[in-house]
């Protein structure tokens, strides 16, 4: 039993024109992740799914590629990314995921999931980068998010493990609200992607910093290749 990661897996089954791989490094990038995956995800794994996961606009127009997520290997945990615009609330995920017997796939909003002695926690989080527009409500409410995620893990004497899509720093630019909670809880270890292409890989924190090991887990940075985090 092993615990992955990956994020930014961006499938287009629901909407073959946006595709990804108009862009360097994404090349047969659905085959790619489909292979990787089998090659390495046991049925009793878990994978994380860090956001960015569907163009899909709403369920229902994403529902071809959840069904692609339900059938690989695994139970998937998945969190809201920048462009997963079919997100909705809680219930109305739940049910729909329901409804359709996608029965793999579990939703990372204002709660936690066990995973022996850890504690898989997580939000979207809000921008930290230089030139992308912010919004105090919105980082305060993904700010309240963390806390309520991590809060529940701890109440349960578990050890947070956090995943964002976010990155809380990024090319000097620091996310202080967000960071405040990861320090405040002595969070190890922190998963985030969003970022894309080499030279703005070369700007992420991908270490320790201020005690938190950094993990940049972006679906091209990884090659689609999922990370292995226990």
């Amino acid at each position: 039993m092993s615990l992955w990661v990956i994020g930014d897996l961006h499938l287009c089954f629901s909407d073959p024109t946006k595709t990804m791989t108009v862009f360097r490094g994404w090349e047969d990038y659905q085959e790619r992740i489909e292979k990787n995956w089998k090659e390495l995800v046991k049925d009793d794994d878990t994978v994380v799914l860090a956001g960015d996961i569907s163009w899909g606009m709403n369920m229902k127009q994403a529902l071809p590629d959840f069904k692609f997520i339900n059938s690989l290997a695994g139970k998937k945990i998945i969190i809201k990314g920048n462009h997963d615009y079919w997100w909705g609330t809680l219930k109305k995920m739940q049910d729909f995921l329901s409804a359709e017997n996608l029965d793999t796939i579990s939703i990372l909003h204002n709660n936690f999931y066990k995973y022996g002695n850890y504690g898989i926690c997580g939000t979207r989080g809000w921008v930290s980068i230089n030139g992308e527009s912010q919004d105090e409500k919105i980082l305060m409410r993904e700010v309240q998010r963390l806390e309520t995620s991590i809060s529940l893990a701890a109440a349960e004497g578990l050890e947070p493990i956090v995943f964002l899509h976010y990155p809380p720093i990024f090319a000097g630019s620091f996310n202080y609200d967000i960071l405040e909670v990861l320090y405040r809880h002595n969070v190890k270890n922190c998963y985030y992607g969003h970022i894309h292409g080499r030279s703005a890989h070369d700007l992420c924190i991908k270490n320790t910093y201020d005690g938190v090991n950094f993990h940049l887990i972006a679906g091209d940075y990884l090659q689609f290749i999922p990370e292995k985090v226990l």
